[in-house]
């Protein structure tokens, strides 16, 4: 295992996961509890599992308010880990502004709002991982998705700047079609998912592999980064 699990007064680190309740960020939360990370987990809905270590709030994440009062006295924390996301897709001629404000809200601003409370309690050398995406590129019908995911990108690489005299790393997970609920919304039928020339969707345990990494010791180095998880679409 390559996390690191203590503290430098010895207690199990603490990482914050939104998104916990489904998908990549259950995953994610996964992942970091059997590592041996406490982990307090946000969603709106109840994650179906239960470990110790673990405490969630139930907290509706594009509810700027609601958030503000999560985000209070967390306690320490060692990492943020921003996995909460939707998609919404359309072509041109029949966007949607709503969508677009609801995406931002929710991959862009709850972030900002997110790294602005927690960041000035945050140890020196802790972590922050963002959730992106590969379609940030641009994609026929994701247009306004993109523009969210590729706005996560631009806003990590300035956060890791500025906190690189901290040893704070910032980066960007950005998978590709990945076997999650958001896959298999029927809200997305008419955008359909290109299956990746590996043959498979991307696992979201596979994500949740790439954040533990980039919260390792061994990841130390690597800020301001967008690691792409694709199955090879993006070649």
């Amino acid at each position: 295992m390559s996390t690191i699990i203590a503290s430098q007064d010895g207690r199990a680190r603490r990482a914050l996961v939104t998104g916990v309740s489904s998908g990549i960020g259950e995953a994610i939360a996964k992942r970091l509890l059997a590592e041996g990370w406490n982990v307090v987990g946000f969603s709106r809905s109840r994650p179906a599992f239960a470990a110790e270590g673990l405490i969630h709030k139930q907290v509706d994440l594009s509810n700027r308010e609601a958030l503000a009062e999560a985000l209070k006295d967390l306690g320490s924390l060692e990492a943020i880990v921003h996995a909460a996301g939707l998609l919404r897709v359309g072509h041109l001629g029949e966007l949607d502004p709503e969508n677009a404000r609801e995406m931002w809200r929710l991959h862009v601003d709850a972030a900002e709002q997110i790294v602005e409370a927690l960041v000035p309690s945050l140890p020196d050398g802790a972590r922050i991982v963002l959730l992106g995406s590969r379609t940030a590129a641009g994609s026929p019908g994701r247009a306004q998705y993109a523009a969210t995911k590729a706005a996560v990108v631009g806003m990590a690489r300035s956060f890791a700047i500025e906190l690189a005299p901290r040893q704070i790393t910032v980066n960007v997970v950005a998978p590709g079609a990945t076997d999650t609920p958001m896959l298999r919304d029927p809200r997305r039928a008419s955008v359909a998912p290109k299956m990746p020339p590996i043959g498979r969707l991307v696992r979201p345990e596979e994500i949740a592999a790439t954040t533990s990494f980039l919260l390792s010791e061994g990841a130390a180095s690597i800020t301001g980064q967008q690691i792409i998880v694709c199955g090879g679409a993006s070649l």
